[in-house]
């Protein structure tokens, strides 16, 4: 006999009862549930709310015993929960509720048990599940022998296992990878924990590390006091290091964590770091300290062994303002330069740390940026030489709006830039040419405006035109020194430097674009043919390389520079004089899957004083391959093939002899087993300017995919001007649903002293749900 009931028998309570048995402290509530249809066949109503839907072969009601049974493939939803047991049974008298054989709970949110036995009584106080296992939606699994429900307020589960690994699919009853295991696992409610009698580290089934006794937060507390996991480090000055962080909830929306880490030849090193939240934003303090016992274990005459007591304070915030504005900072003070490198502090190690205030904010048509930079060199010079020849940049503002209707036909866009620097220190590098200074002592400001219009025609036979209209403002207020003059004049600087309180140039530029592609086809393949001129009209550049360079000074002349229209990299520097740029876009696409892609052109100064032929401070344009009338040729190419391998390349040839100036070249390939990349860099030497030599590397990265779980990879680096290795590293990964492991070896080797090596070797076990083990620096991060 089959019957559909609809009732709102207590018994529904039972299903409600499994879920609190469930040893939820040790579960992930993230997926949605499959729908009971999908899992037992089952059409369930929409609304949680409604009454309980029940099905079974046989539905007895005894009135002598009072008692209800369901028996028979008994399918149960109810308020979001499922579940299917062979016979389910509730006791009126005795006020109890029992399932039996092959139970199976659905949460509403996609846990899965399952038990052999259920009996509760009906207030749901006390209870016990026989043979439970739980596996959430994210494949975290518990299991044990026995879990009860004591008084209301705890659970308790016997002989338990936690796991986040997934089951051998071919055989089931192998291990996990790792599992903790204990003889009891309490839950209790109203202090909200749980404790872990007598728990053990399994890996393969092998028990490898036997822990104390243990208390963890239950997961309904979002932040509970207490110590997070620990991590490990070595270092060759520091020694191994041991870190254990301890956790302060201070209110909703603040905390705190102490960190000590003890290092065996540094002492003690204390960390704090406070997180505050708002509505709109969020801020943090650090702070660090240490009093090192170990400061002869450095190089002598380095800040870290001159300064044994050291120690740093750091904030970051970031507000939205509203949803087109933001507001926010990161700065850090230190006893010394290097404390924060030094000790690794996270956040703050970097080599060059910018300690920077901003305000960003964006309109429809327009965006707004005001930052404030100190740049901290993190070095071991005591003297701290490089960070007092750092630029201070109090502020830059930077203005862009684009008009919204167009303006006879075109787009018409106005730039602003405000930049004011002060320096502590000069910033010169003697070369064999020249002296460069790449930073003047004292303080700059410069203003620079300018307005732009363009607009594209397209003729019926398919020609573009772009003409274009500049016109550009800079206004500058100066107190730095002469390059003539710094040490009494140990250097010299052959350009004509403005050394005036003041300054003023503009700038004017008519221009026309015309490109006109031809598309050609055939059975098997469709291609882009692009010829590309551009004539750019315009007078001198004012004061050229008489005016500090402090944002131009990065500069390479390539393919992808070719058709800009001033191709200094800052405002500090202006193209001046007529210039063309002639060159031959192709695109190439064939139904094998490959991908072509090339451009080749030139540059011409056809009438003014050529700007990259003019002295300037830091050397721009030296050897460039624009300094002469005609430029060198550049150009470059990509060829992409479906079965994952691809050529890059990009080249500079002189103008005269057609002779390599630059070259550089790359091929790539991946697939599911092996990754590769080779890069190959070739600069003449530009002594001026960058190098004094030529300089040639070839750099190669490759991983190997053992199985699905294993992987080598390594890397080296190659000078082949020098004929030397400067830097190789190999690791080994692991890696599958519940856990990841990797070592690397790396060794990195001083250019100028071959006996100075670095080598350094780094690790990093990770347990899915569990935390991260790290000794070292990892490689693979």
């Amino acid at each position: 006999m089959s019957r559909r009931v609809t009732s709102r028998l207590r018994l529904a309570g039972l299903l409600v009862l499994a879920s609190a048995l469930t040893p939820v402290s040790l579960l992930a509530q993230t997926a949605a549930p499959a729908n009971i249809q999908d899992d037992y066949g089952i059409s369930v109503p929409d609304d949680d709310s409604g009454p309980m839907l029940l099905t079974a072969n046989e539905l007895i009601y005894n009135h002598d015993t009072q008692k209800v049974s369901a028996v028979g493939g008994v399918q149960i939803y109810y308020a979001g929960y499922r579940m299917v047991a062979d016979k389910v049974e509730y006791d009126q008298q005795a006020g109890r509720m029992m399932a039996y054989d092959g139970i199976e709970v659905i949460d509403p949110d996609g846990n899965r048990l399952r038990a052999e036995k259920l009996d509760v009584t009906d207030d749901f106080a006390n209870g016990f599940l026989d043979a439970i296992s739980v596996r959430t939606p994210d494949n975290i699994a518990i299991a044990g022998e026995r879990a009860e429900r004591i008084d209301g307020t705890k659970m308790v589960l016997e002989n338990g296992v936690y796991t986040a690994c997934v089951p051998c699919a071919e055989n089931p009853e192998k291990p996990p990878f790792w599992q903790i295991r204990a003889q009891r696992v309490i839950q209790n409610g109203e202090t909200r924990t749980v404790r872990l009698e007598s728990p053990r580290f399994q890996l393969l089934g092998h028990t490898i590390a036997i822990l104390p006794s243990i208390t963890v937060p239950d997961p309904s507390v979002k932040r509970k006091r207490g110590f997070l996991f620990p991590s490990m480090s070595i270092a060759e000055n520091l020694g191994v290091g041991f870190s254990l962080p301890y956790y302060i909830p201070i209110s909703p929306s603040s905390d705190v964590t102490f960190t000590g880490t003890g290092y065996s030849e540094q002492g003690f090193l204390l960390e704090a770091e406070y997180r505050k939240r708002y509505r709109n934003g969020q801020h943090t303090l650090r702070f660090a300290g240490i009093d090192q016992m170990g400061s002869n274990r450095f190089s002598g005459g380095t800040s870290d062994a001159e300064v044994d007591g050291r120690a740093m304070i750091a904030s970051t915030g970031e507000f939205q303002i509203n949803p087109r504005w933001v507001f926010g900072w990161d700065a850090m003070v230190q006893t010394d330069n290097n404390f924060a490198r030094t000790y690794s502090i996270d956040g703050h190690d970097d080599k060059i740390f910018n300690n920077q205030v901003y305000l960003e904010g964006l309109g429809k048509r327009s965006s707004l940026s005001v930052k404030a930079n100190y740049f901290d060199v993190q070095d071991a010079d005591s003297q701290n030489a490089a960070e007092g020849k750092q630029a201070i940049v109090v502020p830059v503002v930077d203005y862009d709006y684009i008009v919204p209707e167009p303006v006879f036909g075109g787009q018409l866009s106005v730039t602003n830039n405000l930049t004011n620097i002060v320096r502590d220190k000069n910033d010169v590098v003697p070369t064999s040419v020249n002296d460069r200074f790449l930073g003047l002592k004292g303080n700059s400001t410069r203003l620079t405006s300018e307005v732009e219009w363009k607009r594209t025609f397209t003729t019926d036979d398919g020609l573009q035109l772009t003409p274009l209209l500049a016109a550009r403002a800079d206004g500058y207020l100066l107190n730095v020194d002469d390059p003539n003059q710094i040490n009494g004049g140990a250097y010299s600087y052959v350009g004509n430097f403005v050394d005036q309180d003041a300054a003023a140039r503009a700038m004017v530029t008519a221009g026309l674009e015309m490109k006109y592609p031809i598309l050609m086809t055939n059975s098997f393949s469709s291609h882009i043919f692009e010829p590309i001129g551009q004539v750019y009209v315009r007078p001198d550049e004012q004061y050229a390389g008489g005016l500090p360079n402090e944002d131009a000074q990065s500069f390479v002349f390539d393919a992808l520079t070719l058709f800009d229209r001033d191709k200094f990299s800052g405002y500090d520097r202006v193209e001046g004089g007529t210039r063309a740029n002639l060159g031959f876009r192709y695109r190439g696409v064939y139904d094998s899957g490959i991908l072509v892609n090339g451009l080749f052109g030139q540059s011409f100064q056809l009438a003014g004083k050529n700007s990259f032929a003019s002295p300037d401070l830091a050397g721009v344009g030296i050897d460039s391959g624009l300094e002469t009338t005609r430029s060198d040729y550049v150009g470059a190419a990509s060829v992409s093939f479906p079965f994952g391998l691809s050529f890059t390349g990009g080249a500079r040839f002189d103008e005269e002899d057609f002779t390599l100036q630059r070259t550089d070249f790359g091929v790539g390939y991946n697939s599911r087993w092996f990754n590769t990349a080779l890069d190959y860099t070739n600069i003449l030497a530009q002594p001026g300017y960058a190098y004094n030599v030529r300089n040639s590397e070839i750099k190669s990265t490759s991983t190997i995919r053992l199985n699905d779980n294993w992987g080598v990879s390594g890397s080296l680096t190659y000078d082949l001007a020098n004929n030397v290795l400067t830097n190789r590293w190999v690791g080994l990964t692991y890696e599958d649903i519940c856990t990841i492991f990797s070592i690397t070896y790396q060794q990195d080797w001083d250019n100028d002293n071959r006996e100075a090596v670095d080598w350094t070797i780094g690790a990093r076990l990770t347990f899915r749900t569990l935390g991260d083990i790290v000794i070292g620096s990892d490689s693979f991060n």
